[in-house]
């Protein structure tokens, strides 16, 4: 039983940090059908600025203010989103997938770059906030504090999305823009303003989730292709675009990765990629469906 819980609670683990950066990458493809390889690049940069910021306050910081720091790199980012949304996303939402794969991919290299030139290509760890930093016995368990708190960030985070779908007014009218643009705005709406607000909300949550990830990884230029390939699987398996079917296809792929390690050790990492093309074999739409948003 020891083992079989320990196995469930890493593979929950995966499943809610890869969730935390899927979500922002799933979101911006249900709006505007965009796949967004420069993702994992500007979560690069939220751990980063989240790092910065840590340094400024001299180090360690309380849990109330590695949340505060988390949320700041999520407001950078987004800005960041702004600009790139005015420069690049405008002008791809209108051409074939492939140029949208080929700029995306050069922003992708450009966020590598910019973290070489601003912060070096030194690695740099990171312990959680002390608060975090302890372990809890759940008879012969042991769940690192830190590792049960981004699982709680990433089923808080799926709430909040559906609730900000499905509740706001905002939410609303992002998806009536999702399922048709055209009328949307003969209907009078400002689609290129909900398109905004949905790439800046979308880089946020890379950048949140960067400051949120950031301990316990190896802050180097190489961190924003860690979880690209993870969050692509799950967005493609959970049905393009869909919320609901992002946090779905994270948990089972999750599961599947961590007893599938816990069995065969010596093949890591595979088993994702095995579940992956299996599922999709069988239902190649998705767990969710097409390009639905919540």
């Amino acid at each position: 039983m020891y083992d079989i819980g320990m196995t469930v609670f890493n593979g929950l683990a995966w499943a809610m940090a890869t969730f935390l950066v899927a979500a922002g990458l799933t979101l911006i493809f249900g709006i505007l059908h965009i796949l967004n390889f420069a993702h994992g690049g500007f979560f690069m940069i939220g751990a980063y600025v989240s790092y910065s910021i840590m340094l400024g306050f001299g180090g360690g910081l309380p849990l109330w203010l590695y949340l505060v720091r988390a949320m700041a790199a999520g407001v950078v980012v987004g800005l960041l989103g702004w600009v790139v949304d005015k420069l690049v996303f405008r002008r791809l939402r209108d051409v074939e997938d492939a140029y949208s794969l080929i700029a995306t991919y050069a922003l992708l290299l450009i966020c590598g770059g910019a973290v070489t030139l601003i912060w070096g290509l030194n690695y740099m760890g990171v312990m959680p906030p002390p608060a975090l930093n302890s372990v809890i016995f759940l008879g012969d368990m042991f769940m690192p504090t830190y590792t049960i708190f981004i699982i709680f960030c990433g089923v808080a985070a799926f709430v909040g999305l559906e609730l900000f779908i499905s509740k706001t007014r905002t939410g609303r009218l992002i998806r009536v823009v999702a399922a048709d643009p055209w009328m949307a705005q003969l209907l009078g709406l400002n689609v290129k303003r909900i398109y905004l607000v949905t790439v800046i909300v979308s880089f946020a949550m890379a950048g949140a989730a960067g400051g949120l990830l950031m301990p316990n990884q190896s802050l180097s230029p190489e961190l924003g292709g860690i979880f690209l390939l993870q969050a692509f699987g799950v967005v493609i398996l959970g049905g393009m675009g869909s919320i609901r079917g992002a946090f779905v296809a994270a948990i089972v792929l999750g599961l599947i990765e961590s007893f599938g390690t816990y069995f065969f050790p010596q093949y890591p990492g595979i088993f994702f990629l095995l579940a992956l093309g299996v599922i999709l074999l069988l239902r190649p739409e998705g767990i969710m469906g097409k390009e639905q948003t919540a």
